[in-house]
């Protein structure tokens, strides 16, 4: 418990710094210690109410949610049929899961140290959005991680500060619901996986509020720059933890 909670604490710090990261430092942090599919169980109601916390504070939920919905279906559909096809406890309880998480987070840690960004064309939207979410629903199927490719496409899209935050809490609450019916569709969220992860939401909602008063008081480039290299150190753990056990 105190490990869940001290992970729980980090990720919501992360978050309240930088506007995101909670489910991606939350499931590298628990991989260590278990499997993705426990620790994508306990991130349920934290990730739900710290994105619905982020989404609803923003300017412009309607305007979005009209640009938004082809991305946020796909990725739905996408997270709830790849769970039949890709469960992250790899079917029969293999590594598998656990190196590919590692793959999503070094992928988005690389992408945010080299500050890449989309440039995502507006007549592109319409075909591109629907791959983008699909794409993005089968990752979080098997890894628990919905970062890659949503968040690079979102950032390509040249929305503003506000929207860009609001538009990331709502992409992130979409595939958090995705996540969950594909978790109880895999007989896999009960109740006292619940329980446990209502429980997670105290440690995280603290860290987001210690992580969002220091936020003006740091330099955001050098908390990027850290940021990112635990990230990518914690990715290649999990990718190389089956030939470390």
């Amino acid at each position: 418990m105190l490990a869940i909670g001290a992970s729980f604490m980090l990720a919501g710090f992360v978050k309240g710094v930088v506007g995101l990261g909670l489910p991606t430092v939350a499931m590298g942090l628990l991989s260590l210690a278990m499997a993705p599919v426990q620790a994508a169980s306990l991130l349920i109601v934290p990730s739900m109410v710290t994105n619905i916390w982020q989404l609803a504070a923003g300017p412009a939920l309607r305007a979005l949610l009209r640009r938004l919905w082809p991305l946020l279906a796909a990725c739905m559909a996408g997270t709830v049929a790849g769970g039949m096809l890709l469960p992250l406890d790899g079917g029969d309880g293999g590594q598998w899961p656990v190196v590919l998480l590692g793959l999503a987070l070094m992928a988005y840690a690389l992408a945010g140290w080299f500050a890449l960004r989309l440039q995502v064309a507006p007549q592109h939207e319409g075909w591109l959005a629907p791959v983008i979410g699909l794409l993005t629903g089968l990752v979080t199927a098997a890894t628990g991680v919905f970062v890659i490719p949503a968040v690079p496409y979102l950032q390509g899209l040249g929305l503003a500060r506000d929207e860009l935050v609001q538009a990331l809490g709502l992409a992130f609450t979409a595939s958090t619901i995705a996540l969950a019916a594909s978790l109880a569709l895999q007989g896999q969220w009960s109740m006292g996986a619940a329980g446990a992860s209502a429980w997670a939401l105290l440690p995280a909602l603290g860290g987001m509020l210690a992580g969002q008063w220091l936020r003006a008081r740091i330099s955001q480039d050098l908390f990027r720059k850290c940021f990112f290299a635990g990230l990518f150190a914690l990715g290649l753990h999990s990718a190389l933890k089956p030939w470390l056990a």
